[in-house]
């Protein structure tokens, strides 16, 4: 960091009470973590999912059982990669959990892939034993005769549920909600088998070090080939530590509390929420899916969380449904927002409707995830807020050389979250973590005089018009504002006149809003140049499995 940038973010911290660094090499391994969190709290709850709930001792049986059955009967060796593929059930967390006291690396697969995505991850990965939930097998039985998978596990939505409603549960959303496509994968077996004969074998504990590696987390598949982020033991468990240590501002009571995480468990975001779920003894509530709004709104009010993991689109819809709103949020402590920039609109609506304030944090895979938040005791909607401990920040100009505060340039980060590279790509580690250990993000930001960061946009999503920068989240943002429009998401097309042009993208309640309607809003509020030329109505904008607006498929 920069002397003046260091300065303001140190004291910062120091009138938040954030320490600037902690002891993030505490245990030597992810599985130390969670295994002293099954000792500590075996009779609470720890994850529920589909209306059946796993305590900390069952998580910790289960989970061993895996173990036993990767290292005897799968036949794996330490290190080896184990994909799982299934959306937020209370299996991924005995499979992922188990793979790693086997001393295996986790492939977190998204259960939304294509044949052509599914295939180059598992090669790619070099993966030998998969775990795919039955719903979503059909393309796995069509991509694994070209991948060197080795042996298939399938589990049904509801296979760790007891008889009877196990058998119900899977029937009818096999046969009646006709919910799971056939599908035919050779010497496939079957979840509840498999940890049958896990048990029979008890697993061997593995010495596990820091360095380590823990996950293969897939990124960047939709800015060209999906390379695996090497995380490592040292480098989650630090993210947890980092993530705990910055919890204390909320005063949040972690044991016995819920933590609702209707996003995707797969992802890195939901994924690290779960395991600082362990950490403190909380009980991880699993939406599968964060798309059916009513299934969202059911868990909110069965469960009554204090925490709530979320993103700028889901909170807009959350907001926009007349159940939700009927809620009682008394009990609703925390709120998260990650993956995707948080609209002052969004935020404020959210505060009105639960009367809790959103707190936007910043991460990225690479990052595992966490790098920066808004603390509890100082909430400043527009920002990412400020680093978590033992973490280093620098905004660098085009030519790598450190700026001060208020100066937009790249986002770079140094840290024990950082992760050790991209698998088998040391040209692409290369690109983005020099010498000296910096992570370049590719995220414009800049560094408040009061140490807040705040992205200015993604480097390769900036408009630049008649030689102005134009960033999209700044446009996005007073849009938004407007009653009439939904959600928006402004890109850069081809211009002769002005080399590019803006085009925004826009998801309307009221159907008589018009293009010069936008542009006359807008242009309230901004300069001339960074009013769209263009404006194009659509029913819905394209978004990743998270939520995240795809806006590379809008200028494609």
């Amino acid at each position: 960091m920069t002397d003046t940038v260091s300065t303001a973010i140190t004291a910062q911290l120091e009138k938040l009470g954030i320490p600037a660094r902690i002891d993030t090499d505490s245990y030597p391994s992810i599985v130390a973590l969670f295994e002293e969190a099954f000792a500590t709290y075996r009779l609470e709850a720890a994850c529920t999912s589909v209306g059946h709930t796993l305590s900390y001792a069952e998580l910790d049986r289960l989970s061993a059982h895996f173990a036993g059955w990767l290292q005897h009967d799968a036949g794996l060796e330490r290190g080896d990669r184990v994909a799982i593929q299934m959306p937020n059930l209370i299996q991924y967390l005995v499979v992922c959990l188990g793979a790693l006291r086997a001393g295996m690396v986790v492939v977190n697969t998204n259960p939304l892939y294509t044949e052509r995505e599914l295939e180059h991850q598992l090669t790619d990965a070099g993966v030998r034993v998969m775990v795919v939930q039955a719903n979503v097998a059909q393309t796995a039985a069509a991509v694994l005769p070209r991948t060197g998978v080795e042996k298939v596990v399938v589990t049904e939505i509801a296979d760790l549920h007891p008889q009877p409603k196990r058998m119900l549960i899977n029937f009818l959303v096999k046969y009646v909600k006709k919910m799971v496509p056939p599908f035919h994968i050779p010497g496939a077996l079957k979840l509840n088998n498999v940890l049958k004969a896990g048990a029979a074998t008890p697993y061997q504990a593995v010495t596990l070090a820091r360095t380590d590696m823990a996950m293969l987390q897939y990124t960047g598949g939709t800015t060209g080939v999906a390379k695996g982020g090497m995380l490592t033991h040292g480098n989650l468990v630090a993210n947890v530590l980092q993530s705990d240590a910055f919890f204390a501002t909320h005063n949040m009571e972690g044991r016995g509390q819920t933590i609702l995480q209707p996003l995707p468990v797969y992802h890195i975001y939901a994924f690290t929420a779960s395991m600082y779920a362990l950490r403190i003894g909380a009980h991880t509530a699993f939406v599968p899916n964060p798309r059916d709004l009513p299934s969202v709104v059911k868990a909110f009010a069965d469960f009554r969380p204090a925490l709530f993991c979320g993103l700028n689109t889901l909170f807009v819809a959350l907001c926009n449904n007349e159940a939700f709103r009927a809620l009682d949020f008394s009990n609703l402590q925390v709120t998260l927002s990650g993956g995707m920039a948080l609209t002052h609109d969004a935020a404020n609506r959210w505060t009105e409707v639960t009367g809790c304030i959103v707190s936007e944090g910043y991460g990225l895979t690479e990052t595992s995830p966490t790098v920066s938040g808004n603390p509890g005791n100082g909430v400043q909607i527009g920002t990412i807020g400020v680093p978590v401990p033992s973490t280093e920040i620098q905004i660098r100009d085009d030519d790598g050389n450190p700026l001060g505060l208020d100066e937009p340039g790249e986002l770079c980060v140094r840290g024990p979250q950082v992760m050790a590279g991209y698998w088998q790509r040391p040209e692409a580690t290369a690109e983005v973590i020099d010498g000296d250990g910096w992570f370049a993000t590719g995220d414009i930001a800049l560094v408040q005089p009061d140490g807040y960061l705040r992205i200015v946009d993604r480097k390769k999503d900036m408009i630049v018009v008649s030689g102005f920068n134009v960033y999209p989240n700044e446009l996005e943002d007073v849009l938004v504002a407007h009653p009439d429009v939904v959600e928006c998401a402004a890109v850069g097309i081809p211009s002769e006149s002005t080399g590019e042009a803006i085009r925004m993208f826009v998801v309307r309640s009221n159907p008589a809003l018009t293009e010069d309607a936008v542009r006359d809003f807008m242009r309230e509020g901004l300069t001339g140049y960074k009013v769209p030329k263009s404006v194009v109505f659509k029913d819905e904008l394209p978004k990743t499995a998270v939520g995240k607006i795809l806006r590379r498929e809008l200028r494609d």
